[in-house]
């Protein structure tokens, strides 16, 4: 039976002797002479294999790197190795030959890697340790998203990737040829999600692609990421959706201590107190501006672009022992049509009327949410889409969920990506996807 590079340690201790498999890809080769020290790399890490001098001075049996390999050996501690384990291999097959021209260092020092040289080499990058533990912790990420949803009674769903328009008026949108018309490729789940709420499921969430059809060039932006959506009917405003974030931010960090402290300290990286994202502080849009610009220290703020996101997530930081914060109530002008206002009226509205109930959540200098309450009444979109310089006519599929009654709800969407990039410090959020898309980039 196959014995993984992690459990090694443990046959050593308990097997007496006896021999065990092991398979995986050649990491590094030391040659002493007559015996060869292999580098055994499998999913779960790496184990020391020694060559007998038979093996090890036979060319037939030193594969290249990268070559996939099979032994049997057996096992023994030794607190020099990796793992404090190494195996001593009687025998050895090669499954899989690997040709010696390399073109990408796999053992190779990320840090020293240029991010278009891995994306070039794809498929051997992502077999390097440090990077294929990013995946690691997505996977994680999305896991503990899904799970704490469930507990709070969400139900998953998977929603079509292809529409007739787009939920924001059709910008931003990829077109695609679909038999005899245009269709898009969606920029959200969100006409979706408000259905299935309408439709009386009430809370729902879907993890899924989405699309993006911006001419962007940044550390920042992908045209196609990763969305964690949710969406839940009968809130009074985006508070409700803030608490819940916070819950479910929180869950999300405990898991990824809890289960990715190895790939944590391949990266020199920590995950928040899950007790300081609870009390993560909320601030109004025009209270993040005068903050924002009490940091800037001379220079002039007029909006909460990534230069404030940072200087936000410093004063956090600082002043309230956590780098995450909460911007709501935005201006109208600053959010879709389906956005729902603020009343004039309210003491928290200060008197005016263009206000909304959205907020975004900025994370180590970088907002990783958008949400808010969205209108859920049929007349009000109506007439709200004048404003936006939108008809009722080219948004009469987005109308028809609200036409039949459709109970106050609200959402946001976490980008899995940006998430992943600020717990590990990552430079470019392209590191963070398996195969990233902009603007150039179509392959692997």
């Amino acid at each position: 039976m196959r014995v993984l590079a992690k459990e090694m340690a443990e046959a050593a201790r308990t097997r007496g002797g006896e021999e065990a498999e092991a398979a995986g890809w050649v990491h590094r080769i030391r040659d002493m002479g007559g015996i060869r020290f292999v580098l055994l790399r499998d999913r779960s890490g790496i184990v020391q294999l020694v060559l007998s001098e038979e093996l090890g001075s036979a060319g037939k049996s030193a594969p290249a790197l990268e070559s996939v390999i099979a032994v049997r050996g057996i096992p023994a501690l030794n607190e020099k190795a990796p793992g404090g384990v190494e195996l001593r291999v009687s025998s050895l097959e090669t499954l899989s030959a690997a040709a010696p021209d390399l073109p990408y260092q796999v053992n190779g020092d990320v840090s020293k890697t240029g991010l278009e040289a891995m994306l070039d080499h794809r498929t051997l990058s992502l077999r390097n340790p440090k990077i294929r533990a990013i995946f690691k912790v997505q996977s994680t990420i999305i896991d503990a998203f899904q799970a704490y949803l469930r507990s709070q009674d969400f139900t998953e769903i998977k929603t079509s990737k292809i529409t007739g328009s787009g939920a924001e008026g059709g910008t931003n949108l990829f077109e695609v040829e679909y038999f005899d018309r245009r269709v898009y490729l969606a920029q959200s789940p969100q006409l979706y999600k408000q259905i299935m709420v309408a439709a009386g499921l009430e809370r729902v969430f879907e993890v899924g692609p989405v699309y993006r059809a911006e001419k962007h060039d940044t550390p920042r932006h992908l045209n196609e990421y990763i969305s964690m959506d949710l969406e839940m009917g009968f809130i009074e405003s985006e508070a409700e959706l803030i608490d819940l974030e916070k819950k479910l931010l929180a869950a999300i960090f405990e898991e990824v201590a809890r289960r990715n402290s190895p790939e944590l300290e391949l990266w020199n990286a920590s995950v928040p107190d899950p007790a300081a994202v609870l009390k993560a502080p909320v601030v109004t849009y025009e209270e993040a501006l005068k903050i924002a610009n009490a940091e800037a220290q001379g220079s002039r703020l007029f909006d909460i672009n990534p230069e404030a996101e940072r200087f936000l997530c410093d004063w956090a930081r600082r002043d309230q022992g956590v780098d995450l914060v909460f911007v709501n109530r935005f201006p109208r002008r600053r959010r879709p049509f389906y956005t729902y206002p603020l009343a004039a009226s309210s003491p928290e509205a200060g008197g005016a009327a263009a206000l909304t109930m959205s907020f975004d959540c900025l994370f180590r200098g970088l907002e990783i949410t958008s949400g808010g309450r969205r209108q859920h009444d049929y007349q009000a979109l109506v007439e709200s889409l004048p404003k936006f310089g939108l008809k009722a006519e080219d948004m009469a599929g987005y109308l028809a969920v609200f036409k039949y009654g459709c109970p106050p709800h609200g959402g946001f969407a976490i980008g899995c990506e940006r998430l992943t990039q600020k717990i590990l410090g990552l430079q470019n959020v392209k590191e963070a996807s398996l195969f990233p898309r902009d603007r150039k980039r179509v392959e692997p």
